[in-house]
């Protein structure tokens, strides 16, 4: 709405991570060149903790493209994934076939994959969002999966990241063992005061714009305070302060637009008053660190970690755990649901969950390997009327031409996942991934490719 009026080619301050925006300064593009070396010269598990907001997932986005080329990258999305889920989830990424009955031998054959990919000369990375809310058995899952190893070397490196509380959670005995093999933590700090103003310009510069600058001292200090520097924060005022210069016709952003930000933002101060107060550490913290990995590197690791064959990361479904209260009779009794729009996909008309799954079918089977999807829902089979309230309410938002729903066996139980588009590279993907704010919001949507899918479903029906 006000991008002619400032001169801006895009958006400059969504809250769904793109990584064109990521900022650099403030420690977080030394942040990111320390966890880096850590992942692909080192052997522990890697830690980055840091508040809601604060701008864990951008990070870790830039980690899956920075290291695409140089590691084989898995992305659990999910916290309430069971341990043998977990094992599931890195199996189908793995493109382990997956039987009835499985039991103990998962492990085994997970085991026997690694070791195939390590005599192949590459490396597997497993980053692990949200690892703050995971159940105790599965962090004990992730122990036990660090202990994979070759007679020389790990074959999964692993990577956490999640809230403070993950801190906290890893400071317990039970977790002791874990806690142990964490080599490197790296906590991602609220910007200082000092840099806001620094980080709200790149933003605006990356976004196309070229004039002076467009917030004033009084709006950055406003900004600043309400914010509590946590980037998510930051970028809803500065949108909202940008909005409503635009409805005054003014160019510069000064204290009475931010204020009417902050009184339409409605945030609420962050619960631990520890956590309140402006926290900074240099960008030579990080430099030393990278500094240190590097010298413990030349000593220590002479061999070093298998190098890496260009390939591309990839991300994992977070498929949704939602118990249901219905039985299995109830639940194939349970009427076709229909959606309140027909959508068409093709020549087929898509009037029920059925059909939109058979044409779904057609689409896997003539869509090359290469291309790429969003996932937007994994959810169990049971949760029929699930995928069809989604539909429902998001057919003014999506395409429901480009709306798929799929069959897929996980963890030994039947599930539906829903999918969207069909992008011949990962960059349109990403692209098209950013314009999806709201459905973002509500289901941390993410890129996937087609080849991913394509082989779990052949691996269901073996």
């Amino acid at each position: 709405m006000y991008l002619d009026h400032f001169g801006l080619q895009q958006a400059p301050f969504r809250i769904t991570p793109h990584t064109e925006f990521f900022f650099a300064g403030a420690n977080r593009g030394a942040t990111l060149e320390a966890l880096i070396y850590a992942i692909t010269h080192d052997e522990g598990i890697v830690k980055v903790s840091g508040e809601v907001g604060s701008g864990k997932t951008m990070l870790c986005r830039m980690l899956l493209e920075k290291l695409s080329g140089q590691v084989e990258t898995i992305y659990l999305a999910n916290p309430l994934l069971s341990h043998t889920e977990i094992l599931c989830a890195i199996a189908e990424e793995l493109r382990i076939p997956l039987q009835q009955g499985y039991g103990h031998l998962l492990l085994r054959s997970l085991q026997e994959r690694l070791l195939e990919i390590y005599a192949d000369g590459r490396q597997v990375v497993a980053l692990i969002d949200e690892a703050h809310a995971m159940p105790l058995a599965a962090l004990e899952e992730v122990r036990l999966l660090s202990n994979l190893e070759s007679s020389r070397h790990k074959l999964l490196q692993i990577v956490l990241f999640g809230q403070p509380e993950l801190d906290q959670r890893l400071g317990e005995p039970a977790l002791r063992q874990l806690n142990d093999r964490i080599t490197h933590h790296f906590r991602l700090e609220p910007l200082h005061p000092n840099d806001i103003a620094a980080y709200l310009m790149f933003r605006l510069r990356a976004a196309g714009y070229h004039g002076p600058d467009l917030f004033t001292r009084r709006a950055i200090q406003l900004i600043s305070r309400a914010s509590e520097g946590l980037t998510r924060r930051i970028n809803i005022l500065a949108d909202k302060a940008l909005l409503a210069a635009f409805s005054e016709g003014v160019h510069q952003i000064d204290g009475r637009q931010v204020r009417a930000a902050i009184r339409d933002a409605q945030f609420k101060r962050i619960a631990d008053p520890a956590r309140a107060r402006w926290l900074w550490v240099g960008v030579s913290t990080a430099l030393c660190a990278l500094g240190g990995l590097a010298y413990l590197a030349s000593g220590n690791n002479a061999g070093g970690l298998p190098t890496a064959a260009a390939n591309k990361a990839t991300t994992l479904a977070p498929a949704t755990l939602r118990e249901t209260e219905s039985s299995a009779m109830s639940t194939m009794a349970e009427p076709e649901p229909t959606f309140s729009r027909t959508a068409t996909l093709g020549t087929a008309k898509l009037d029920t969950l059925a059909e939109r799954i058979a044409a779904t079918e057609v689409w896997l089977a003539q869509t090359p390997d290469s291309h790429y999807f969003i996932q937007l829902l994994m959810t169990d089979a049971g949760s029929q009327r699930e995928i069809s309230d989604f539909i429902v309410n998001h057919k003014r938002t999506l395409d429901l031409r480009q709306l798929r729903v799929y069959r897929s066996r996980f963890g030994g139980r039947e599930r539906l996942g829903i999918i969207y588009g069909d992008y011949p590279s990962r960059e349109q993907a990403n692209a098209a991934l950013a314009t999806l704010g709201e459905v973002s919001q509500e289901s941390k949507p993410y890129v996937r490719a087609v080849a991913k899918l394509r082989s779990a479903q052949l691996g269901r029906l073996e």
